[in-house]
């Protein structure tokens, strides 16, 4: 089975130019037999699929991810099973250590987005790293291909896979349609839910990636300017974490319905 394990949709990423509709038969045009979505924080896209698209949807499987804004380690993949519900993972700002702990403990997997890619982004480029590279073994998979990074950074994070034996996604990273589809993760696995992943991951069955590399991306087309933009963000998500610090330590006590 084909995959795009990276993908941010209009209705649940705040900077996703495409609707989750128009992904879908993007990709299965591009012969894909599915797609995790990926928005920042959010869940809103899966959410529009599950009302308005998924009972007439039978021939491509939709799972539901999120990509975590850490505190100290940048951009996380998270997969959830299908049965858990936690409110949690829309609150921005769990330290990456408290994230490994939640995630397992629900029977969930994890692992860095583009984790050789920006600063304060990726997770070779925090603090955290540096100060405790073990922080690696406590992850299922990584993400090491992703079309919107570099060759350097993309051979970096395959490097990174290796070192500590993890599987190995590859995922688009798209905003918008000239990008979605770039980048895949195939598999002889079946899998139709997220407890499917969670399972062939957790086996260690063989996942293998690919794609081309984008060239439409803001920060290559904005060029040196895209440190600011960086550093920006920085800053936003330090003081969007502040800002929803009570909202994450209630979530924190018990698990809601999405």
């Amino acid at each position: 089975m084909k995959f795009d394990f990276h993908c941010h949709t209009q209705e649940g990423s705040l900077d996703g130019k495409l609707p989750i509709a128009d992904y879908i038969q993007i990709l299965k045009d591009k012969g894909y037999h599915g797609m995790l979505v990926s928005d920042h924080n959010s869940y809103n896209g899966y959410r529009y699929y599950r009302d308005h698209l998924k009972q007439s949807l039978t021939d491509f499987v939709v799972l539901k991810g999120i990509e975590y804004d850490t505190i100290d380690a940048g951009h996380i993949l998270v997969i959830m099973p299908e049965q858990v519900k936690l409110k949690l993972m829309e609150c921005r700002g769990l330290p990456v250590r408290v994230l490994q702990e939640i995630v397992h403990f629900h029977g969930g997997i994890l692992g860095p987005a583009h984790p050789c890619g920006e600063r304060h982004l990726s997770i070779t480029q925090t603090k955290a790293y540096k100060k405790h590279p073990e922080l690696m073994a406590k992850f299922d998979f990584i993400e090491a291909y992703n079309s919107c990074e570099s060759t350097e950074s993309n051979a970096a994070a395959l490097a990174l896979a290796r070192r500590y034996h993890l599987p190995t996604f590859g995922g688009s990273d798209s905003h918008c349609a000239s990008c979605v589809g770039t980048a895949y993760t195939e598999t002889s696995c079946n899998i139709q839910s997220e407890s499917d992943l969670i399972r062939c991951v957790k086996e260690h069955q063989a996942f293998s990636f690919g794609g081309t590399h984008y060239t439409g991306t803001v920060k290559q087309r904005i060029g040196i300017l895209n440190h600011l933009l960086v550093e920006g963000f920085w800053f936003y998500n330090k003081f969007a974490g502040i800002v929803r610090a009570h909202r994450r330590k209630r979530a924190l006590s018990f698990a809601t319905h999405i």
